[in-house]
């Protein structure tokens, strides 16, 4: 069973925040630095592991036994005897949906239209359009290859798609559409939904992809209510909880100022780069409100958050279908995340011995290492040199990928 008595004895979780594809990239990135710097921590055998939207992706993976670094292998889609990846099924068209609700046009504009025949002074012509917005589909893409190839990723041996066969719990989190209540699958009372289907409805951001029927409900992304829902994670009795949020808002400020970014760069990205902005502020600072709030609640517990640098703009710039650009959100996720653990390596030495983790401070002053080249992997061809804290931190030398990634799009 996924929540044994056993696990509410204290241990180690892992939260991960959602970001849509680009987020589970930065989030593997991340993982692999981590799992790299820190000797005595396994983070496919924790405790707990609690993920929303991209996040329930990643920690589904981990907690099937999947390791960070064949993650980042499998982001390059060529691994013997996995599944390959193509991002391109988080990006399917709704055909169904369209087809389904464009039957439906020509009756609704009739309806429109003699509505607004007998009405001509009754409100607007906006008035009655609006309703042929019931026309439209309740998402873009179509989220059931999701599903598909994590079902297909969990009946490899050694895996499982059923939450009461893990050896960890793992809890995804969805909100219920008609209610806006949070569901947590994998705990007590929704163990019996495939981890797959689960997966799936934690994705479904309102929108982008439809709503997910789960015994008679609808299912939406669990991002809606929180970011993390570390608390989930810290309820279980954990007493180190790591965090990786890739969700937050760009600073394009830097970027402006010393001309790697045209004025107004936010935009020319037009109405998804706004709405983008829009949804990592709400998101991010909600998330900040939570975290202030853990220490009161969970007085036992330590929260150690990592998240990109605002002034990453190969992160928020980044088109996650392209291999380069997949390779190098990763690539930045990994730099980041060591070149954090190296300003804070004072603070969290101690934090982290009092859980028998050592920082491996040898490992993160060794600038020769790469991604690529710590998973044995070259980088198949695609120019991606050493990524430093140089790269991550823009202003402090040369021009990172990112910052020539973000020009090249202008």
């Amino acid at each position: 069973m996924a929540h044994r008595e056993d696990a509410r004895q204290g241990g180690i979780g892992l939260a991960l925040a959602g970001g849509g594809p680009a987020g589970a990239v930065y989030e593997i990135g991340a993982l692999y630095a981590l799992q790299e710097a820190l000797d005595g921590i396994e983070l496919t055998a924790l405790q707990c592991y609690v993920g929303v939207s991209a996040g329930a992706f990643v920690a589904a993976c981990l907690a099937n036994r999947m390791p960070p670094s064949l993650l980042v292998r499998i982001l390059d889609r060529r691994v013997e005897g996995e599944v390959p990846f193509d991002p391109k099924l988080f990006f399917v068209p709704n055909y169904r949906e369209f087809a389904r609700r464009g039957l439906t046009l020509p009756g609704l504009f009739t309806q429109a239209l003699w509505y607004f025949l007998r009405r001509p002074f009754d409100r607007s012509v906006a008035s009655a359009a609006t309703r042929t917005a019931r026309a439209l589909p309740s998402g873009i893409f179509d989220n059931e290859p999701i599903r598909k190839y994590l079902e297909e990723l969990f009946s490899r041996e050694g895996r499982t798609n059923d939450f009461r066969k893990l050896e960890t719990a793992l809890v995804l989190v969805a909100s219920e559409l008609e209610t806006g209540r949070a569901i947590r699958f994998g705990a007590p009372g929704h163990t019996q939904v495939p981890i797959s289907l689960a997966v799936q409805a934690s994705t479904a951001l309102p929108g982008v992809y439809p709503p997910v029927l789960i015994d008679g409900r609808y299912c939406v992304d669990g991002v809606l209510l929180k970011t993390l829902h570390a608390s989930v994670a810290l309820e279980y009795g954990v007493d180190l909880l790591l965090c990786v949020n890739p969700v937050v808002p760009v600073d394009t400020r830097h970027g402006e100022m010393d001309g790697t970014l045209e004025p107004g760069a936010l935009l020319e990205g037009g109405l998804p780069a706004v709405l983008s902005q829009t949804f990592r502020t709400l998101v991010h600072s909600r998330l900040e409100l939570g975290l202030a709030g853990y220490g009161a609640r969970y007085p036992n517990a330590t929260v150690v958050l990592f998240e990109p640098p605002r002034d990453e703009y190969g992160m928020f710039f980044s088109n996650i279908l392209s291999l380069g650009d997949r390779h190098r959100v990763c690539e930045l996720a990994y730099a980041a995340t060591r070149a954090d653990l190296r300003r804070r390596a004072d603070e969290l030495e101690p934090v982290f011995a009092r859980f028998g983790i050592t920082l491996r401070r040898d490992v993160l002053e060794d600038e020769a290492r790469t991604l690529w080249g710590s998973v044995g992997k070259p980088a198949d061809g695609t120019e991606l040199r050493m990524t430093t804290e140089h790269d991550v931190f823009p202003g402090r030398r040369g021009e990172s990928h990112a910052r020539r990634a973000a020009r090249s799009r202008r």
